[in-house]
């Protein structure tokens, strides 16, 4: 690893104007490219102390080996000189946006004699206009093959179109009238043109106009008795129709716009675009990248702008783009689409109404797009394989952690302390064998007893379950010899995370020690830079970015924070509500479980009137009217509740947040 401070140029040699710089590693390749308005100012920002870095800025400037830059005119400059040298280079810390599978467009080949409709996939090519893109191959095809009968153009390939010229005879899309047979002469080239044209501006959005002609010939055929001909065009209506069915109006106001969301999470970033012309929904994309560098939403959301339009024909790019989160240039983003469409680009972030609506609409599809990733990465046998096999070489343990236990603790200022702790085997949750504790020993705000607490007791629970089973330690006393069931505080884990840091790490290796194991490895997560922490080490472990061991150890972290939290808001929620029938005289534990077996909930309860009270068993028109009067002062909305199964009490729980309990 490079120091950074060996080729850190002077101060004053840096300019201040507007430029593109590129970081260069030991062997000459460029590692990393970004743009700035102020060279000087932006470059100084790489070579403050490394421990101030964010981590993957870090692990970006102690790989390079030198840094050079190129001044510009103009921002705009700089944004296009940026896009090509990306382009160019690859760079390896540049967050790309590559598909992670290739997208059908539909493509009519203008630029030939007899322009041909297709779909098709890959890089586009000149002479060609495209539609799209679309989410799949077989959804297009079936609105084309409907309008093919309203618009018969040619969709046969080169092959096909050649040889029925040569024999004089159509292929069968001409017989079934699917095509207009310009290949035996049955129209001219200019005729062919203008079925075309019709056919691109009704792709294009300007649909209105072709089903008002067809109704008009289709009135007229019938008003003339030419019935065959009405019918004909009622089927080509029919088809239309069908055709628009397809494509949703979300936006009525006839917009064109590119809808984008994004779903992170500090490893990877999730992308999502609807395609919205005329209103309506054309096309959907999506992409899942890996972070490299530190960049907030705002950079994701310029530097996917400008892989999605810096390479794109000024057609390819609407009047509006909606964005989640406004770049940070958004100015100099707008004037370079502005020139690259040759018309005036606006990037806006919806704030109400449809378009609001839609950019929430997208913004779910990238969280599933981003959890669908996850589970199938999670999943694959191959993939958790070597991501044990990575935490064993990064943390130089003996065997493969196959059993990997994690700790988290959650407290409310001090309060309810509780800590979680889940299970991992061969890299997937044991939910079963997931715990929950309440830390009792530890007063006030302090994770770093609480973390001491927890450890202390899971392990000396392990202790009593091998003392039951005597000196051999072998498989038999991981089984209960009376139920038979396993001791699942028997299983000694193969690793030990706890989220946290330093002192965390430092807290749980005290607690086995003074227990007397020394044979369980054990590290901390910080969340911050996701830095791996083992005992007695001054440096935190640095898995490489792209590490499959990181990303595991993530989704467990995370997993028993998200456990720990589940288990806080629940004992918060029973320690702060008070029984909305204590004060009623004369409503015994007997009763109030009659009145919850009968009512079901409190919502139930505050909707009865007293004589419909009075009818449970037990109780009586004064009771009924105290109960009633008990229950229905106003309450703050979303007040939800919950039954104590014990005594019958019937006992709020404050507000509902949404989330599971």
């Amino acid at each position: 690893m490079a120091d950074p401070s060996t080729y850190r140029p002077r101060p004053g040699s840096i300019p201040t104007q507007p430029g593109v710089y590129r970081f260069r590693d030991a062997r000459g390749r460029v590692i990393y490219v970004g743009k700035a308005k102020n060279l000087r100012a932006r470059l100084s920002s790489y070579f403050q102390d490394v421990a101030g870095l964010h981590q993957r800025t870090a692990t970006m400037v102690t790989t390079a080996a030198s840094v050079e830059w190129t001044v510009v005119a103009t921002e705009v400059e700089a944004l296009q000189l940026e896009y090509s040298w990306i382009k160019e280079y690859d760079p390896r810390f540049n967050v790309k946006y590559r598909d992670d599978k290739s997208y059908p467009w539909l493509a009519v080949t203008v630029g030939e004699e007899f322009p041909r409709v297709m779909v098709g996939r890959g890089a586009k090519r000149r002479g060609t206009r495209y539609f799209g893109p679309y989410s799949h191959a077989w959804a297009i095809r079936e609105t084309v093959d409907l309008l093919l009968r309203v618009f018969p153009m040619r969709s046969c390939s080169n092959g096909v179109f050649k040889r029925s010229a040569q024999i004089g005879r159509p292929c069968l899309l001409g017989y079934i009238d699917k095509c207009s047979a310009p290949c035996v002469g049955q129209v001219s080239p200019e005729e062919h043109r203008a079925i075309v044209d019709d056919f691109c501006d009704f792709m294009a959005g300007n649909t209105s106009a072709f089903v008002k002609r067809l109704e008009r010939q289709m009135y007229a055929a019938s008003h003339e008795q030419d019935f065959e001909r009405a019918a004909r065009l009622r089927d080509d209506l029919g088809a239309l129709t069908k055709a628009l069915e397809k494509q949703a109006v979300v936006l009525g106001d006839g917009t064109d716009a590119d809808v984008v969301a994004l779903a992170e999470d500090p490893l990877e970033v999730a992308v999502q675009i609807f395609h919205v012309r005329g209103g309506r929904i054309r096309g959907q994309r999506g992409w899942v990248a890996d972070r490299m560098d530190d960049g907030d939403t705002a950079a994701l959301v310029e530097g996917f702008l400008l892989q999605l339009y810096g390479g794109e024909s000024g057609e390819a790019i609407p009047r509006e783009v909606l964005v989640p989160t406004a770049p940070g240039d958004v100015e100099t983003l707008e004037a370079l689409l502005t020139e690259i469409r040759g018309s005036r680009v606006a990037i806006r972030v919806p704030q109400r109404g449809d378009k609001r609506t839609l950019q929430e609409t997208v913004a779910k599809n990238a969280q599933q797009a981003l959890a669908l990733h996850k589970t199938k990465r999670a999943s694959d046998l191959t993939t958790r394989n070597r991501a044990l096999e990575e935490l064993q070489k990064a943390l130089v343990l003996d065997e493969v952690p196959l059993r990997i236990e994690c700790y988290d603790v959650s407290n409310l200022q001090g309060t309810e302390v509780v800590a979680s702790m889940v299970v991992f085997e061969d890299g997937l949750p044991r939910k079963g064998e997931y715990r929950r504790f309440v830390i009792r020993g530890v007063d006030g705000q302090n994770d770093v007893a609480s973390m001491h607490e927890v450890i202390t007791r899971r392990f000396r629970r392990l202790l009593d379950e091998r003392a039951v089973s005597g000196e051999d330690h072998t498989a038999p006393m991981l089984v209960d010899p009376e139920t038979g069931r396993p001791r699942k505080f028997a299983y000694a884990p193969g690793l030990v995370v706890v989220d946290g840091g330093p002192p965390q790490v430092a807290a749980a290796q005290q607690a086995l020690t003074e227990l007397g194991i020394d044979d369980i490895p054990l590290c901390g997560l910080a969340k911050r830079l996701e830095e791996v922490w083992v005992p007695g080490e001054e440096d935190p472990v640095i898995l490489p970015r792209t590490s499959e061991g990181l990303y595991l150890l993530q989704r467990i972290r995370d997993e028993a924070h998200r456990f720990a939290i589940t288990h806080h808001r629940s004992r918060r929620s029973k320690t702060m509500v008070e029984s909305v029938l204590d004060d009623v005289p004369g409503l015994g534990e007997v009763r109030r479980k009659t009145l919850i077996k009968h009512f079901g909930s409190l919502r139930k309860l505050r909707a009865a009137t007293v004589e419909e009270i009075a009818m449970v068993p037990g109780i009586g028109p004064r009771t009924a009217a105290a109960i009633s009067a008990a229950v229905t002062p106003d309450a703050p909305t979303g007040e939800t509740v919950a039954v104590n199964t014990a005594t019958g009490e019937i006992i709020s729980t404050g507000l509902d947040t949404g989330e599971e309990s």
